[in-house]
């Protein structure tokens, strides 16, 4: 059974996007089927996927709707996974959410029957804690925690933890930490240093190993639609993002094994 994992953090501008975006290709580099959910009205997860915003005939606000089936609104990215895209339609799937019956398992409900078609479902969700993102941590099976090495971020991070342990006791008990990642990081920098140390002494082996440092290929292959795997293979933030998902299948792996000894 595949797995849905939302990427999410309640502060803006720590990668989360970046990350959805070069985990689901780096993902489809090692051969796996992939699916990336964009539950982001600013639609910067389709933008970022080759995928025109602007243009699209139909969307993930449809499907939330049911105004389209799934396999109208799914698109195959340029990328090389499929993607469910977003645009501002968005906004109005999040104002008519809140007046829906079951509202916070709309997005489950369409997603749970797809994991046997997927081996990765990755969802993007934005930084505030609005319906859609709420759907999105009850949908997934896991949270991943892009975060950069900066005092605020820290603060952000048990605000964001009582969230989960609030969504796990009353709508989706199943949801655990996927894992922390640390973004943007310079081992130059000594509050960054100080940060990730911190995060590896309260946290352990929740975050990863793999580090995504500041790159300047990350940052411009959104601009031409492709992921740094794309653009850049070859760049700092291409391969980080390539251990990542090694590390996560790893620890799939190892869990899969632990739980059938």
């Amino acid at each position: 059974m595949g797995r849905i994992i939302a990427i999410g953090n309640r502060k803006g501008g720590v990668g989360k996007t970046t990350t959805a975006v070069n985990l689901a290709a780096s993902l489809v580099a090692t051969k796996r089927k992939v699916m990336l959910v964009d539950l982001d009205p600013q639609g910067n997860a389709t933008m970022g996927s080759g995928v025109d915003k602007n243009k699209l005939s139909r969307s993930l606000n449809d499907l939330l709707m049911g105004q389209r089936p799934f396999v109208e609104v799914r698109i195959a990215s340029p990328v090389g996974y499929d993607i469910l895209p977003a645009n501002s339609d968005l906004t109005i799937a999040e104002i008519k959410l809140l007046t829906m019956p079951d509202r916070e398992n709309r997005l489950r409900n369409i997603l749970r029957p797809l994991t046997g078609e997927y081996d990765f479902i990755i969802l993007d969700c934005a930084p505030s804690l609005n319906v859609l993102t709420l759907n999105g941590f009850v949908a997934a099976h896991s949270l991943l925690i892009p975060m950069q090495c900066e005092y605020y971020a820290l603060e952000g991070l048990s605000g964001l933890m009582r969230t989960i342990e609030q969504i796990k006791e009353s709508i989706n008990p199943d949801l655990v930490i996927e894992g922390i990642l640390r973004t943007m990081y310079d081992g130059r920098n000594r509050l960054s240093v100080d940060v990730s140390e911190q995060l590896l002494r309260h946290f352990g082996d929740k975050v990863y190993r793999t580090v995504i440092p500041r790159n300047v290929r990350l940052a411009e292959a959104p601009s031409f639609g492709q992921s740094a795997l794309m653009y850049d293979a070859q760049s700092h933030g291409a391969i980080a993002y390539l251990a990542l998902a090694g590390e996560i299948l790893r620890r799939q792996t190892v869990t899969c094994h632990s739980e059938h000894a």
